[in-house]
């Protein structure tokens, strides 16, 4: 059945109003007509089967049953990427989302190639919301990852929550990550630090190694920065998470 996305502000009573954009998708792009049935997905972990009763620019149907949507993995991992050129972010998120990550923290690094006023950073953390968005409708999640708008490293690493691992990519650690994770066991939370094209600098893992996390490799090749957060967050996943 086709998924949609739904805040859930626009479900009273028993009746959806679908936005604009999930509007203009199931109109135009899917052609839906007037007593289809859809699921409607809160973000939040519940599910909606919905009968439309319209379509157009504000699209509406009534509520015919309520369901518990997919669980959330029971590891919740925050994803601190320092931010690429182009539109890799996009494709990180994307990946992310899939695999399961509860939140994606992007972060400006000093080789952090792209330099944007604070108002432009904004708009491009609404753009990679959307795409965890209909990342999360794809892949059939219930529970939409949070996209924060980018900070400076040093503030993600100096306000984050405590977590049971915390991991900082680099390609000069001597600590492979399998060797790592061989000593952890069942954590509930998990922090994964990558760096931007170019990796992190120097100063940038001492402050990661200051605030106690772990620095670890990837073994004997150099991933991407879009390959190396993906690939880490598969990788725990597998592990104590929900892909294994």
């Amino acid at each position: 059945m086709r998924r949609f996305t739904l805040e859930p502000e626009r479900l009273t009573s028993g009746r959806v109003i679908f936005d604009a954009e999930e509007s203009r998708h199931l109109t135009r792009v899917l052609r839906l007509r007037p007593g289809d049935t859809v699921v409607a997905t809160d973000g939040a972990g519940r599910d909606y089967t919905v009968r439309l009763e319209s379509v157009g620019a504000a699209a509406t149907g009534t509520v015919l049953a309520e369901a518990a949507g997919v669980p959330a993995s029971p590891l919740a991992v925050t994803l601190v990427q320092g931010v690429p050129k182009g539109d890799k972010m996009e494709a990180i998120v994307r990946a992310a989302t899939e695999l399961g990550v509860a939140r994606v923290r992007p972060a400006l690094c000093a080789r952090t190639i792209v330099r944007l006023e604070p108002a432009r950073w904004r708009d491009r953390a609404r753009r990679w919301q959307r795409v965890a968005r209909e990342a999360a409708k794809q892949s059939g999640r219930a529970v939409i990852p949070d996209v924060e708008a980018p900070r400076p490293l040093a503030e993600w690493l100096a306000g984050g929550e405590p977590v049971d691992l915390g991991l900082c990519l680099w390609e000069g650690a001597g600590a492979p990550l399998g060797r790592l994770l061989a000593d952890v066991v069942a954590p509930r939370s998990a922090l994964v630090v990558v760096g931007p094209e170019g990796g992190l600098a120097r100063a940038e893992v001492e402050a990661a190694r200051a605030g106690g996390l772990t620095l670890v490799g990837l073994g004997p090749r150099i991933l991407r920065t879009e390959t190396a957060g993906p690939a880490v967050v598969a990788i725990l996943q597998s592990r104590f998470g929900d892909l294994g």
